[in-house]
C-alpha cells in the first residue's frame, strides 16, 4: 500500500493549485514556541512532517487545533521535556526546536534528528553558532543538552548559509538580551517567511533575505495570524515533470518570483514559461535540450531540492548533460534506479553525467528519500509501460498529495 503506480506516456494538461511551503511552516511552527499566546497559522500543508512537528508540540505542552489548513497554537503552558521519538529521530527539521526551546526555556535535551538520508548533514554548524550566544552543549548517549545561562546577543558568522542554523540563530536571538549580528545568513524565501512571522509577533528582524541579518533580542512577543507561502519546490517539481512529459499546464500560485533559476533552465531547455500574479503557465514538449552542466547552490541558485526531478528530466534529453551536486554529499540515489527504467547515469563524488536515451521503461523502483521519491515519479510520467514507485512514505513527507495533482494534470496515476 506504501506505493505510487503511474501508467506513463500521457503528456501533462490542466491546472493544479501549489501547496503551502513545508520548509517555511515548519520553522514558523517552531518560532510559535516563542509566543505565550495563540498563533494561527493559515495555508499549511496536509503533509506528515507538519503531523509529525504537531505532535512534538504536543509533547512539550502545546495545544495544537486544525480546520483544514488552518492550525491553531497555543504555547501558553509547554515544558521542558526531552524531545525523543520517531518524531525527532525521523525528521531533520525538528533541529529547529533547539533554537525556539533555547529561546523559551534557555534550556533542552532532544535526541540528534534525522529525516532523509541525503548524506551527513553535521549540526556543528548549529551549535558553535548558538555557543557564540553563551549556549554550552553537553552530549550523551545519542541525545545533547543545550543550556544558557543567559542569552546574550553577539555577532556571528556562519562559515557555510544553513538555512537550519539561520533559523536556529534567529530562533534564539529574538529572546536574547541585546543585538544579534548574523553574517553569511541564508538567504532562502522560508527564511524570509520565518522572519516576516517573528515580526508581526512583535520582534524587531532587518536584512531578511539578505547575508547579514540584525536581531534586536528581548522583545515580548504576541499572537498573531500568519500566511504560509506556496512552496517553490513543488512548484518546481510540477514544472519539471511537464518538461520531462510535454504539456501545457497551468500552476496555481507558484511563487515565480522565487524560481528565477528553475524558470531560466525550463525556458534554456525549450519550454515557453509564462508568469502572472495567479502563477505560473509552462507550454512545451518533451524536454529534448539536455544540459551541459547544472550546478546545485544557496539560494537563488538551483535548489538541491530539485535535482532529483531534473535528474529524471534529463535522462531523455538528446546528449550529455552534467550536474554538480554542491550541498549535500549522497544525492545521487536515485541515479541506479533511473537505471532500472533504462536510463544511463554515471555518478562520480559531487559529478553526474546522463546521456540520454530515447525510451524509460516502467518497472518497480524504490524512493529512498523524499525528492528522490518526486524524481521517479517525474520518471513514471515519461516512462513507457507502469511504473510502481515504492516508499510513498518519504514522498509525503513534503508532498501533500502527488496522486492529486498529477491527476489533476492529466497523467494517470494512483496511491496505494
Amino acid at each position: 500500500m506504501d506505493a505510487v503506480h503511474i501508467r506513463g506516456g500521457n503528456a501533462l494538461f490542466g491546472e493544479t493549485k501549489i501547496q503551502g511551503s513545508k520548509n517555511a511552516v515548519l520553522p514558523v511552527m517552531a518560532a510559535a514556541l516563542l509566543i505565550e499566546d495563540i498563533s494561527i497559522i493559515e495555508n499549511c500543508p496536509r503533509i506528515s512532517d507538519v503531523f509529525r512537528m504537531q505532535k512534538l508540540l504536543e509533547k512539550i505542552g502545546c495545544r495544537v487545533s486544525r480546520a483544514d489548513r488552518t492550525l491553531l497554537i497555543d504555547a501558553r503552558d509547554v515544558s521542558k521535556e526531552m524531545m525523543e521519538g520517531e518524531s525527532v529521530t525521523g525528521m531533520r527539521s525538528s533541529l529547529m526546536l533547539l533554537g525556539a526551546m533555547l529561546g523559551r526555556f534557555h534550556e533542552v535535551t532532544m535526541e540528534y534528528p534525522g529525516g532523509c538520508v541525503i548524506g551527513r548533514r553535521p549540526i556543528d554548524i548549529h551549535l558553535k553558532a548558538l555557543a557564540r550566544m553563551g549556549v554550552d552543549i553537553e552530549e550523551k548517549d545519542g541525545a545533547f543538552t543545550a543550556r544558557a545561562g543567559n542569552l546574550t546577543g553577539n555577532v556571528i558568522t556562519l562559515p557555510f548559509p544553513s538555512v537550519g542554523a539561520t533559523e536556529n540563530v534567529i530562533l534564539t536571538a529574538v529572546m536574547a538580551r541585546g543585538i544579534t549580528v548574523l553574517q553569511n545568513a541564508a538567504r532562502e524565501p522560508e527564511i524570509v517567511a520565518l522572519c516576516q512571522f517573528l515580526c508581526k509577533s512583535g520582534a524587531m528582524i532587518e536584512g531578511a533575505g539578505g547575508c547579514v541579518i540584525l536581531i534586536e533580542g528581548g522583545r515580548k512577543l504576541h499572537g498573531t495570524r500568519f500566511r504560509v507561502p506556496a512552496d517553490r519546490i513543488v512548484a518546481g517539481t510540477y514544472l519539471l515533470a511537464a518538461l520531462g512529459a510535454g504539456g501545457h499546464v497551468f500552476l496555481r500560485e507558484a511563487p515565480a518570483m522565487q524560481m528565477n533559476c528553475v524558470i531560466w533552465l525550463a525556458r534554456e531547455m525549450g519550454a515557453e514559461v509564462m508568469i502572472t500574479r495567479e502563477g505560473i503557465t509552462v507550454m512545451t514538449d518533451p524536454v529534448k535540450k539536455p544540459v551541459s552542466c547544472i550546478r546545485t547552490e544557496v539560494y537563488p541558485g538551483f535548489p538541491t531540492d530539485l535535482q532529483s526531478p531534473l535528474m529524471a528530466v534529463l535522462s531523455k534529453a538528446e546528449g550529455k548533460s552534467v550536474i554538480e551536486e554542491k550541498i549535500f554529499e549522497d544525492r545521487f540515489r536515485i541515479a541506479s534506479e533511473l537505471c532500472k527504467m533504462g536510463a544511463c547515469i554515471r555518478t562520480e563524488g559531487d559529478m553526474a553525467g546522463i546521456c540520454g536515451v530515447e525510451n524509460l521503461r516502467g518497472c518497480l523502483v524504490n524512493a529512498g528519500e523524499l525528492r528522490g521519491g518526486a524524481g521517479l515519479v517525474i520518471a513514471g510520467c515519461m516512462a513507457q509501460g507502469e511504473t510502481t514507485v515504492t516508499g510513498r512514505h518519504f514522498i509525503e513527507r513534503g508532498y501533500e498529495d502527488i496522486c492529486r495533482d498529477l491527476q489533476d494534470l492529466g497523467i494517470n496515476i494512483v496511491c496505494g
